[in-house]
């Protein structure tokens, strides 16, 4: 029976969205631009040259970029082998949820609540029961900044008082980080958990909890974060798959983002390289019949949202490498969908995530493209390879 893996490589856009004028994001592109860099010589940190990506671009990568943005990306390129194509996302946001819950079938049917770029960006009441729920005088922040940022500029004034650093973003997020041994991990959860309710009856999206260890000059967030997602407005391909007596794994944040549901077994780590020697396993392991949906979140906050271009390319090539062991431990049948929820163009303004299309490249289903469908259409296309009516608005490319 065949099984299915999709593998979301988290904010690595192809450029090319027909809205993304309305976004502030025309002309972005992810990776057309980051092989632009690597092919100039401005990426040369800890690595060197033009972007080496063989595996993804034999699938297609080189290709979708093409025909997402019209554009060439310097060192890729290579006549495909794979499936390919490219896919635009309906749902008014750029955010992680958006992405993912269109990807599985269900687009976003409501506008989100997005937090304004002031100082003080939350309201009063709320900033209220973050205090009431956590027992603190106050919290720091209340802006909008970078994950890694906040925590170098706030954390040695959270050690001596105690109070949360409290920010938010362009996504529709409440982000609460702590010091794990200072504030409590399990504190910082519970306070994430139980001010997730408000924030969803709010329409925002996600409250995160984003734990951090150190010392004032040498922060370092930890891999506990957690995720507590408003739920999926409909059924989506995880549901569908359990419901069709199948087995479900999700690896890395997908159970976070889906809250939970439809979900038969999760695996999570502390990083990239942990999530990868997961899908290695299951590619080895996973039972016949199944999916495994796993997010790979390191482009996107460690290199992305801190506009380190060196650092996206090193993290692509090193993923790349990793793509053509995985891909030799599948079994005749199955079909391997690598694929983004959005954009995170390093060489853009601001920090923020880009609206962008995204490549879909596939192993195991035979050579070809089939241009450009929407996000819905990929769900559609892993439930059919697995022989499960898909439910939603999209269509098989398979």
């Amino acid at each position: 029976m065949a099984r299915a893996f999709l593998i979301v490589m988290d904010s690595v856009g192809c450029g090319g969205a027909p809205d993304a004028a309305d976004f502030g994001d025309a002309g972005s592109n992810t990776l057309g631009h980051i092989a632009a860099e690597c092919a100039a010589g401005r990426a040369e940190e800890g690595r060197s040259g033009a972007l080496r990506v063989p595996n993804l671009d034999a699938l297609g990568l080189g290709a979708a970029i093409r025909l997402a943005s019209g554009a060439d990306a310097p060192g890729l390129g290579a006549a495909p082998s794979g499936f390919w194509g490219a896919a635009t996302e309906v749902s008014r946001g750029k955010d992680t949820p958006s992405g993912h819950w269109e990807l599985a079938g269900v687009p976003v049917p409501w506008d989100w609540t997005y937090f304004p770029d002031t100082v003080p960006a939350f309201p009063d009441d709320l900033v209220a029961e973050v205090c009431r729920l956590a027992g603190v005088g106050g919290i720091l922040g209340n802006c909008h900044a970078s994950g890694t940022q906040v925590i170098d500029d706030l954390g040695a004034e959270h050690m001596r008082t105690g109070w949360p650093i409290c920010y938010t973003s362009a996504d529709s997020v409440f982000q609460i980080a702590a010091h794990e041994e200072v504030f409590g991990l399990e504190r910082l959860v519970n306070l994430c958990r139980d001010l997730a309710p408000r924030l969803h009856a709010m329409r925002v999206g996600r409250a995160i909890a984003r734990p951090f260890l150190g010392e004032p000059g040498s922060f370092r967030r930890t891999g506990n974060r957690r995720d507590f997602a408003i739920a999926p407005p409909s059924r989506t391909l995880l549901d569908w798959v359990q419901g069709a007596g199948r087995v479900t794994h999700a690896v890395g944040k997908i159970g976070d983002i889906f809250s939970h549901r439809g979900i038969t077994h999760l695996h999570k780590g502390k990083d990239d390289a942990a999530l990868f020697d997961h899908l290695d396993r299951l590619g080895a392991e996973a039972e016949e019949g199944s999916l495994t949906f796993a997010n790979f979140v390191e482009f996107d906050t460690n290199f992305g949202h801190r506009r380190d271009v060196s650092g996206y390319a090193r993290q692509l090539e090193w993923f790349d490498s990793r793509v053509g062991p995985f891909l030799a431990r599948l079994r005749p049948g199955d079909l391997a969908v690598f694929t983004a929820d959005h954009g995170n163009d390093p060489t853009w303004k601001g920090t923020e995530h880009t609206r962008e299309r995204v490549p879909v490249v596939c192993h195991g289903v035979g050579g070809g493209s089939f241009g450009l469908r929407g996000f819905v259409d990929v769900g559609a296309s892993v439930a059919a390879h697995l022989g499960i009516a898909a439910e939603g608005p999209g269509r098989s490319f398979l």
